[in-house]
């Protein structure tokens, strides 16, 4: 299986764990339906229409995408990300502020958060390490299993039934357990993923804050079904979801390993 080339802008570290994450998931065993029987009836709708029978259960999954990103103003971004639930990712983006690009990394693993962002891939203009990005990053990490559906059968995530339409599962990264709630339409199709995420959206000290995506679009890549198309931000389903909106996404390829 061809390896996917890290982006340049990255640390040695952080292309250390771009290499580590993708690496192909040893001898996956295929998709059979029966596996995801003992899930919760909404967590099981959505396995079963998010990997097609046979595919095989690849862990990890590289994601070109491309979209808007609000960081005092709206701007457009081009992102390459490599993610494996619950592990790590490692997420790098060039956004265009006017005749300007600002690249960079956020990234999650073994037990370390960082995010590094640089003008010019010089000029430092937003980074950060420590007990605070790295919970967030974590929290972020558990959030996006679904972008990898065979993570929701991993033994070590526990499910349980919320209501007819929604299942959480509890996700250990960083030494804790984040809880995450999957909506699923009656079908099987994710319609939003939500969580109480560790963050500082106001500035200020760090607190949990109620943090979502809303699925727009789902896509088909290699067997399985994912969003490719989304929006996420703080305080979703509130009057602040306006404020709290920073970023729309649409993913164009991703490559199961």
């Amino acid at each position: 299986m061809t390896v996917v080339v890290a982006p340049p802008c990255l640390t040695d570290a952080a292309r250390r764990d771009w290499d580590l994450l993708q690496a192909p998931t040893p001898d996956p065993a295929a998709f059979d339906p029966e596996m995801a029987g003992m899930l919760p009836e909404p967590a099981r709708s959505w396995v079963l229409h998010a990997i097609a029978p046979g595919t095989p259960l690849r862990r990890a999954v590289v994601l070109d995408s491309h979209g808007v990103i609000r960081l005092n103003g709206w701007h457009p971004y081009r992102a390459a990300q490599v993610l494996l639930p619950p592990e790590g990712f490692v997420w790098s983006a060039g956004a265009l502020f006017g005749p300007l690009t600002v690249r960079g990394f956020d990234r999650y693993r073994d037990g370390t958060g960082e995010m590094r962002w640089r003008l010019f891939d010089a000029v430092p203009v937003m980074s950060g390490t420590g007990p605070d990005i790295t919970r967030s990053a974590a929290g972020r990490l558990a959030s996006e299993l679904v972008l990898a559906p065979a993570a929701a059968l991993d033994p070590r995530l526990t499910w349980k039934q919320v209501d007819e339409r929604r299942a959480a599962v509890r996700v250990p990264v960083a030494g804790e357990e984040h809880e995450v709630t999957l909506t699923v339409a009656p079908g099987g199709a994710l319609e939003a993923v939500s969580l109480s995420r560790w963050g500082a959206p106001e500035g200020g000290p760090y607190r949990h804050e109620p943090f979502g995506v809303e699925v727009l679009r789902e896509e088909t890549f290699g067997g399985y079904t994912i969003a490719a198309e989304a929006r996420g931000g703080w305080w979703p389903g509130t009057a602040r979801w306006a404020e709290g909106e920073f970023i729309r996404f649409s993913i164009e390829r991703a490559v199961f390993r």
